[in-house]
């Protein structure tokens, strides 16, 4: 975080996001915040709020992408939701705070990943050691002999009974150990990664952040809330056998080992920390919660989820069940078309946590060229190497891509424009053939050039009842 200044924000976002300076000057600067705020004393330090921020534009014009960019890029735990999936409390749907919890677990994934590259290179030998161990006692016995003849350098048809004397003359102890690194060597070179063998697995090594105290293997109210204290004795989660390839028992005893050296009380901690200090949630479809009041009735569909979201993006405390989590310092995105709405439609008291508002820019046919070739991720680099592993050699000629980005800009202009995401609907449909026929023409080269693509879609886009269903 130190380095990113919010030009340097702004150079990594323009990686994969094409225009919207003024969108991306917004995030850097709210990102950069965070550093800053990082850097005060603690009296001030929690008296600076996070600047949410609304995003206002038409669909596919990289409001979402732009945000999750912002996440990866500072590594921040980050979730993206639909406010229409919401409902007032106290009817049928998901209530707001879920919000926070799946905040929390996006934490807590992160922050394991982070502990489990910790502990790789111990956890990693404890389960290679284990499974040696294994396959010594299950699959030795039946490859034992032939094992020690390879490893003597003792040739199957040479006097036997010179082979039996220096056989014998080891020590049993001897013997294992050279059959183990005989067998470390096979499995080094995935030479027994088909081997069955029986494993003994802990029934949480799947699921490590289910911590049995917490209601694992049986939910307990008063320990949940934290009222009871610490069990005197922790019990040991059950085992079970398990009979897997060598390869899945790899990844089985990996995890199950890594989670021994995993303090799963400090995990929990800074999961909690990061979601509290770093969190950014991205609410979609805000303007959808903007519209018109009804004056009969309850609205459980617009301003009551507001009031509900109101405490969340102002700042509480939810209990998660890793323990209470503050909000105060999440940065909120909300976003939204606000076609047949505008931001001040929302209820005073949640406009005034979204303090800044960003319109971003229709896209023109030049930006959606750029969006085709010049991002990291663009869609020619995709499917250029898509097709590169059938051996296909696939290239974009320039009066390609322009015969393309002028198919969508008209498809957008003729039904609903959806912006970048329709060059996803033209791509595919333009390339379906080679999709398709990849394999058959392995160590060929297709040209994608206007006339290829009109070939493969001009019919479509002349039947605009036909493209209204396709494209």
């Amino acid at each position: 975080m130190d380095n990113l200044t919010p030009q340097t924000i702004v150079r990594e976002l323009d990686k994969y996001i094409i225009g919207q300076e003024e969108a991306k000057k917004a995030i850097a600067i709210a990102l950069r915040n965070r550093e800053r705020r990082r850097q005060l004393p603690k009296e001030l330090r929690d008296e600076v709020m996070p600047k949410n921020i609304i995003l206002i534009g038409p669909t596919g014009v990289g409001k979402t992408e732009l945000s999750r960019r912002m996440a990866t890029l500072s590594k921040s735990p980050f979730i993206k939701v639909e406010a229409t999936r919401f409902t007032e409390v106290g009817y049928v749907g998901r209530d707001v705070e879920f919000i926070v919890h799946d905040l929390v677990d996006t934490s807590l994934s992160q922050v394991y990943e982070k502990k489990l590259l910790e502990v790789e290179g111990k956890a990693e030998k404890v389960a290679t050691e284990k499974i040696i161990s294994y396959l010594y006692h299950q699959v030795m016995p039946r490859k034992r002999r032939l094992a020690a003849k390879r490893q003597k350098g003792i040739a199957v048809a040479s006097n036997k009974q010179q082979a039996q004397a220096l056989a014998s003359s080891e020590s049993p102890s001897a013997k294992a150990g050279m059959d183990k690194r005989y067998l470390a060597r096979l499995l080094n070179n995935h030479k027994l990664d088909e081997e069955l063998i029986e494993i003994e697995v802990s029934v949480d090594a799947e699921t490590p952040f289910m911590d049995y105290r917490f209601g694992f293997y049986g939910y307990d109210g008063g320990e949940f809330l934290g009222i009871a204290g610490d069990r005197e004795k922790e019990e040991e989660p059950p085992v079970r056998r398990r009979k897997v390839k060598v390869r899945e028992a790899k990844r089985i005893l990996f995890r199950q080992e890594a989670n021994k050296l995993i303090d799963f009380d400090d995990l929990h901690e800074e999961a909690l920390k990061q979601a509290e200090n770093n969190g950014v949630v991205f609410i979609d479809e805000l303007d959808k919660l903007a519209a018109p009041s009804i004056e009969v009735g309850r609205d459980i569909s617009g301003e009551g989820v507001q009031r509900d979201l109101l405490p969340i993006v102002e700042g509480t405390s939810v209990l998660t069940r890793y323990g209470p989590m503050k909000t105060d310092h999440i940065l909120f995105i909300g976003a939204g078309t606000f076609y047949r709405s505008k931001p001040s439609d929302l209820i005073p008291e949640l406009q005034g946590r979204f303090p800044l508002r960003v319109e971003l820019k229709s896209l023109t046919r030049n930006d959606m060229e750029r969006i085709l070739t010049e991002p990291n991720n663009s869609l020619c680099k995709q499917y250029e190497a898509l097709l590169a592993t059938e051996g296909l050699e696939l290239t974009f000629a320039p009066d390609g891509i322009k015969e393309i980005t002028r198919l969508a800009e008209l498809m957008n202009e003729q039904m609903e424009n959806i912006g970048a995401r329709r060059l996803h609907t033209i791509m595919e449909k333009v390339l379906e053939d080679a999709n398709f026929n990849a394999t058959d023409k392995s160590g060929e080269k297709v040209t994608v050039d206007a006339g290829y693509v009109s070939d493969h879609i001009g019919d479509l886009i002349k039947n605009q009842d036909l493209g209204r269903y396709i494209l």
